[in-house]
């Protein structure tokens, strides 16, 4: 198994100490997280894409190529690149400049976003957003693999022997489809043999498991070899100490900040305690042993390769944040290696012949 540490760059008061960033203070602690994220051994970082409260991670590609920068191995990712927000040529340059700048490192999640922001800001509403998903995915494809592109779709002007620029460096980028909700987005992957990243933090596992078995069925619809398939999947919360109460009433006031966002902006309460999150959500807070049981109990229903975890320390200090890390590195980590093969992320992908 590979684990991603994932922000999604949430800008808010500190649910302990009530103390808020400045946005350059923020976005220099994603920095932070990703440096230590390579120190400790993680496989990957992603960053996520919004465009609205309470969250300042509206420009992913500017905020990996600065990770691209101070690290050397770890593998980049976006979690989730919303292309139904995005002109897939911008989006092409910027990751493509993206991947060459950090020797094709670079692996996409995309989606088709969500929030209200993005109707005044974009002028992207709920009815239209999965066409243009797919349409802007099916148009970055292109221009990735092929130096010339005539295209026409809906949502942008049509394109005759266009050549996007700078070429990148890995052949066929690896994107991966995000899932909360929509079928659609899941039969998309499969149609075209992508992976799949289970969003898987929201509810509890069923409506999540049914996707990913949807998946599943349609990848060998499409004439797939099913061993191929390819599922990751995020957690709704992590922190792991040597005492799992330890653990439970540190997260508790992060449970109950995220509980009072959520009515804040009319989202739906799932979880009414922290307890009750912690035993049927996929969040990992607990011991050791609690955290490989239920990563395990997870991918008896999933079969995945690939988890995210929250690479964000509000609410724990510095110390409390670094040691969790490092305790599921040395004790959790190890185990679900041996115990679920997986395949390379990033540059490990290819041969160094051919990213050279």
């Amino acid at each position: 198994m590979k684990f991603l540490l994932l922000t999604l760059i949430t800008h808010q008061p500190d649910p302990v100490t009530g103390a808020t960033e400045s946005p350059a203070q923020r976005l220099r602690r994603v920095v932070d997280s990703a440096r230590l994220a390579a120190e400790l051994g993680y496989d990957g970082f992603a960053v996520g894409e919004r465009h609205e409260d309470p969250f300042i991670s509206s420009a992913p590609p500017v905020v990996l190529s600065h990770i691209a920068a101070v690290t050397a191995r770890i593998a980049l990712f976006t979690g989730v690149t919303t292309l139904s927000l995005l002109d897939p040529v911008r989006a092409f340059e910027d990751y493509s400049t993206l991947d060459n700048l950090s020797g094709g490192r670079l692996e996409l999640i995309i989606g088709k976003g969500n929030g209200a922001a993005q109707a005044q800001l974009f002028h992207v509403t709920a009815e239209d957003q999965w066409d243009r998903n797919s349409e802007g995915y099916e148009l970055f494809r292109q221009l990735w693999e092929h130096d010339s592109v005539t295209w026409s779709g809906r949502f942008r002007p049509a394109l005759t022997e266009a050549k996007a620029l700078p070429r990148p460096l890995q052949p066929r980028l690896r994107i991966w489809h995000g899932s909360a909700t929509s079928r659609e987005s899941v039969d998309l992957a499969a149609r075209h043999g992508d992976p799949l990243f289970s969003a898987n933090v929201t509810y509890p596992i069923e409506p999540y498991a049914e996707l990913v078995r949807h998946y599943r069925e349609r990848w060998s619809a499409y004439g797939h070899d099913p061993a191929d398939a390819l599922v990751g999947a995020g957690t709704a919360g992590f922190h792991v100490t040597r005492d799992s109460q330890d653990a439970l009433e540190r997260y508790r006031p992060i449970f109950e900040a995220r509980q009072a966002t959520a009515r804040k902006h009319g989202l739906p309460i799932v979880f009414r305690t922290v307890e009750d999150f912690v035993e049927r959500s996929s969040a990992l807070v607990g011991s050791p042993q609690q955290v490989l049981d239920k990563v395990l109990r997870y991918h008896e229903q999933f079969g995945h390769e690939v988890i995210h975890l929250s690479a964000d320390g509000d609410g724990f200090t510095d110390k409390q944040h670094r040691e969790s890390l490092e305790l599921f590195q040395s004790e959790v980590a190890p185990a679900l290696r041996r115990r679920i093969p997986s395949r390379e992320l990033g540059a490990q992908r290819y041969a160094e012949t051919v990213l050279r």
